[in-house]
């Protein structure tokens, strides 16, 4: 479906049955929606799964300038809003799982609980998201698709993993950069200590984008936040590492049904 918000037209995937609980998935940079389809498959089952592309992405409207990430936790709470949905478990991979910080610190109210999925609580350095933004600019996603690609995936040469390079290629420049503002201007200080949601913090065990100190400050910044590995896992786990990042979600919930 398509939903006007605002200046922008965000498009979006629900499946599941209307009457379940509702769970918001959001994706990472360079991606659509569609990396959760695995997930969804499962997910959907049991919840309302909710699969928006963020702005600039995907489907959905590219819009000019710098996004932040209150902007894009306020797109994610005003497509909610649309939808009816007064409150949501919500995951997020990399950019998605900054985002669901976000929205988990400025309206704890809608919230059920935080899946966090290799994130962090900001994304240093500002020259150096600079100077991708510069390139992307000149010339398209294309100007990092080779050096991403080993980053994101474990595999860069299995058909999933250059399914997300497509992905990338045909990401906007404007949109790509849109969002990558935001990577470079999130701050720790926004959301530490205002995040109180049941949550789960999820690393690839080989995630070599996040490193082990930035998990252990996510950690340590919401209470009782428990962490899991996806075994073998990259930093984008959702195709090449499918069914483990389904278990390991699937773990969550079930911890919260026994808490």
């Amino acid at each position: 479906m398509f939903i006007q918000l605002g200046d922008a037209l965000l498009h979006c995937v629900v499946e599941g049955p209307a009457s379940a609980p509702p769970l918001l998935l959001l994706h990472s940079i360079g991606t659509t929606q569609s990396i959760w389809a695995p997930q969804a498959a499962v997910l959907a089952r049991h919840f309302r799964v909710i699969r928006p592309d963020l702005r600039g992405h995907g489907l959905s409207e590219v819009t000019p300038g710098d996004y932040s990430m209150a902007s894009l936790a306020q797109d994610a709470l005003g497509l909610l809003d649309v939808l009816g949905v007064a409150q949501a478990h919500i995951a997020g991979v990399s950019l998605g799982g900054r985002i669901a910080q976000q929205i988990a610190a400025e309206a704890p109210e809608r919230v059920l609980s935080l899946l966090l999925i290799d994130t962090a609580l900001d994304f240093p350095t500002k020259p150096t998201w600079n100077s991708r933004m510069e390139a992307v600019a000149r010339e398209g996603t294309i100007a990092l698709a080779d050096a991403v690609m080993p980053r994101w995936t474990v595999n860069p040469s299995l058909p999933s993993s250059l399914g997300l390079r497509r992905m990338l290629l045909r990401t906007d420049r404007v949109g790509y950069n849109g969002a990558a503002a935001a990577l470079r201007d999130a701050e720790a200080v926004d959301v530490v200590g205002r995040i109180q949601a049941p949550c789960t913090i999820l690393i690839g065990e080989r995630d070599v984008v996040v490193p082990q100190a930035a998990t252990d400050a996510l950690r340590s910044a919401i209470p009782g936040a428990a962490l899991a590995t996806i075994p073998g896992g990259g930093h984008i786990p959702n195709y090449e590492f499918a069914e483990g990042l389904v278990e390991a979600m699937s773990g969550h919930f079930t911890r919260l049904q026994t808490s």
